[in-house]
């Protein structure tokens, strides 16, 4: 039986990554695209709560709706597909998700958003803008889904994967790697400019450059042609400081009741 997949992005419907994903997925599973109206870069997990959903479908097949990656994923799940997906995918992204990226990024948000019903998903993305290489990306991507499809989905929890592919020929690309996030610097300077009634208008800057860039990071990785992949989680609890915490709210009078720490970490 083949695959159910559930292909989403941040792009937007008409992005030539996710027609070119969906080029390279067709014959190997049931592909439905559902994915934004336009692009909706740097939306995270966002939801739309305070307005209307609509979804249409285009000539192609792929539906659309006006709404975030998470939005469109989430609808999917709860009532738009008649059969739960065995995989979500979101991308293949123009432009690379690494480091601090993936917190803002709209097309880890779709992917998560699957992960969040208990689904597999991976995000994909390129690493440089413009497409570049776009069909061995597809290339790579199938080949990667595939060979997960042959051990990991439909076994156990679900896992959240975040994949960035060099703008390479397949051939060039060098193994794939397995690695943690690294850092960045904080943003460049907002830019200012007025509109033509003179007010003040604020773009936000251009990411900053690589803080955390050593080798074992997505950046260093990529940076020597390999495709990297890193596994995410959701959980956003400082682990590792949940004692000093629990000791900190003693010490302020918190109260018995707040100062214990749920997993045994502290009492």
């Amino acid at each position: 039986m083949r695959m159910n997949i559930l292909l989403s992005n941040d792009d937007g419907f008409q992005a030539p990554g996710i027609v070119a994903l969906f080029e390279a997925l067709k014959d190997v599973a049931h592909v439905e695209v559902i994915a934004p109206e336009h692009n909706n870069s740097a939306k995270s997990n966002a939801l739309t709560l305070h307005s209307p959903l609509y979804v249409h479908r285009a000539h192609n097949g792929f539906r659309y709706v006006n709404g975030t990656p998470a939005d469109c994923v989430h609808i999917a799940l709860t009532g738009l597909l008649e059969t739960r997906p065995d995989l979500v995918i979101s991308g293949i992204n123009n432009g690379a998700n690494m480091g601090d990226d993936t917190i803002y990024s709209g097309t880890v948000g779709a992917a998560m958003e699957g992960y969040l019903f208990g689904i597999p998903a991976i995000a994909f993305s390129q690493v440089e803008k413009g497409w570049a290489h776009l069909e061995d990306a597809a290339a790579k991507a199938r080949e990667i889904v595939l060979g997960l499809a042959a051990t990991r989905i439909g076994s156990g929890a679900p896992w959240l994967l975040n994949v960035n592919i060099p703008n390479r020929p397949l051939a060039e690309m060098r193994p794939l790697k397995v690695c943690r996030l690294g850092r960045r610097h904080a943003a460049e300077p907002v830019i200012r400019q007025q509109n033509p009634r003179g007010d003040t208008m604020y773009w936000i800057g251009a990411a900053g450059p690589a803080l955390d860039e050593g080798e074992g990071t997505d950046f260093h990785a990529s940076a020597e042609g390999h495709v990297v992949m890193t596994p995410l989680k959701v959980d956003l609890t400082d682990h590792e400081s949940l004692r000093y915490w629990a000791q900190t709210a003693a010490r302020l009078g918190a109260g018995s009741a707040a100062v214990g720490v749920d997993g045994g970490h502290a009492r």
